[in-house]
């Protein structure tokens, strides 16, 4: 039997775990207090993650960040799921340099680097999708996608799921979870949610417990016929919820979900934004259940770090863009577009889907062990490198511990470990160039947190 061979991680990212991390004062440090003193006088809303933890970056390379203070960090938030492929990877910074130096803008006249690049999008992708817009951040591409939808069906409602995260303008809000007076006292008309399947907390279960898809389908089909005007565009979501706690869906979902739109006449829109481009293993996640979406937004580590972002269509959807307004002023700008073709070519180069897939096999052993020797952890998952700890009161009663994945997240922070939290549910996404001893390193440091707060909680 020939043993299958592991993509190794990529010579320049290495990381000396003899120097990282290294945390050379309490944290936050002098220079990070005072550096985050002088900004917040002026600049607000932050996420909950800087309020957790107000620390000053200055510097990062591959999977290490660096604070004011000199303090080293190891990074399983890749920027909240951007840099896919480490901080500064040479070839997208060298790209996005040569292009600042030769052409920054020029509208949406067409470019050398912009041709090379939609046709590497056809190459690359699923299916047949060949019709492209580019944009600046994922929201944007979200609300263009949905206009696509209206143009493509001529419809004009549309159903989302509890949880999902589309961005924050308006209609991107419509269908997310995000509630706030200033949207006013109510979802844009014609916006819809549902319950997805979710498989440590289902709704609708098997005789074995595991998810029902078929009922949520049952369910999705009664709501859509009495509790909508029957007028359905499209049926958005995220392939798995990112700030909802990497949820993940059961492997039949997906499909079963793509037969029901196909016979209901709704086209199905994924927002792939935080999932594609090697963050799961694949190009877009919707690979690992053989589904190709009408229509899938792009973005995060699409630029690793350059504000790009895509909208994609099928290839019977692409005259759609001509009825919707379709340009940006900074959507397929020169320098965009080198940042993304260099990440296409990073990928394909240093083997780094496989990376990822095997990144997130080791993590997922190793979370199991956590789950086996802590009480507190309920459920863990990952495909590739987007993974969470779900922490709990009670294994049985799976009351969320929101207390304790606050002092987990700043106690692993504390530790030298940036990344992300959730409330109960521990995200962790790190860079698919990572190296196996260093995520064996931070889901250590994560180990020790758990213990830790174990003690003071429990």
């Amino acid at each position: 039997m020939t043993q299958k061979k592991i993509a190794s991680a990529p010579k320049w990212a290495h990381l000396d775990l003899k120097q990282v991390p290294d945390m050379k004062t309490a944290v936050p440090g002098p220079k990070s207090k005072a550096l985050h003193a002088r900004c917040t006088k002026y600049f607000k809303g932050l996420s909950e993650q800087v309020k957790l933890f107000p620390v000053a970056f200055e510097s990062g390379k591959g999977c290490e960040l660096v604070d004011a203070d000199g303090n080293r960090y190891i990074d399983f938030s890749s920027g909240i799921y951007v840099t896919t492929l480490g901080h500064c990877h040479p070839k997208v910074t060298e790209a996005v340099q040569q292009m600042a130096a030769k052409l920054m803008n020029c509208h949406d006249f067409t470019t050398e680097i912009k041709t090379r690049l939609v046709e590497k999008l056809v190459e690359i992708l699923p299916g047949d999708l060949t019709g492209f817009q580019f944009y600046d951040s994922g929201t944007t591409a979200v609300e263009a996608g949905q206009r696509v939808l209206r143009a493509a069906s001529k419809k004009t409602e549309m159903v989302s799921c509890f949880y999902d995260y589309h961005g924050k303008t308006y209609g991107g809000v419509s269908l997310g979870h995000i509630r706030s007076s200033v949207y006013g006292s109510s979802r844009a008309p014609g916006m819809y949610m549902v319950p997805r399947p979710n498989t440590y907390r289902p709704m609708f279960t098997k005789p074995d417990g595991t998810p029902d898809s078929d009922k949520y389908i049952e369910l999705f089909d009664e709501f859509i016929d009495k509790g909508t005007m029957n007028n359905i565009a499209g049926f958005v979501l995220e392939p798995i919820q990112g700030w909802g706690g990497s949820v993940m869906p059961p492997e039949d979902f997906f499909p079963k979900l793509r037969k029901y739109c196909d016979k209901k006449g709704i086209l199905l829109m994924i927002d792939e934004v935080l999932t594609s481009f090697g963050r799961t293993g694949k190009w877009l996640c919707m690979e690992h259940w053989d589904v190709v979406p009408d229509v899938v937004t792009l973005g995060k580590g699409f630029g690793n770090g350059f504000p790009v972002t895509c909208v994609a269509v099928r290839e019977h959807l692409k005259e759609s863009f001509e009825s919707i307004s379709a340009s940006s002023s900074y959507g397929g700008n020169p320098m965009a577009c080198a940042a993304a073709l260099a990440c296409i070519e990073a990928i394909e180069e240093e083997n780094l889907l496989e990376r990822a897939t095997h990144l997130g096999e080791i993590a997922l052993k190793r979370m199991e062990r956590m789950k086996a020797e802590h009480p507190i952890v309920g459920d863990v998952r990952a495909k590739g490198c987007l993974m969470g700890i779900e922490l709990v009161k009670d294994k049985k009663t799976k009351e969320p511990f929101n207390e304790a994945g606050k002092r987990v997240y700043q106690k692993a922070f504390a530790k030298g470990l940036a990344w992300i939290p959730a409330g109960h549910i521990l995200r962790m996404s790190p860079p698919i160039v990572m190296e196996d001893e260093v995520l064996m390193k931070g889901l250590d440091m994560i180990d020790e947190a758990i213990g830790e707060t174990e003690k003071e909680l429990m």
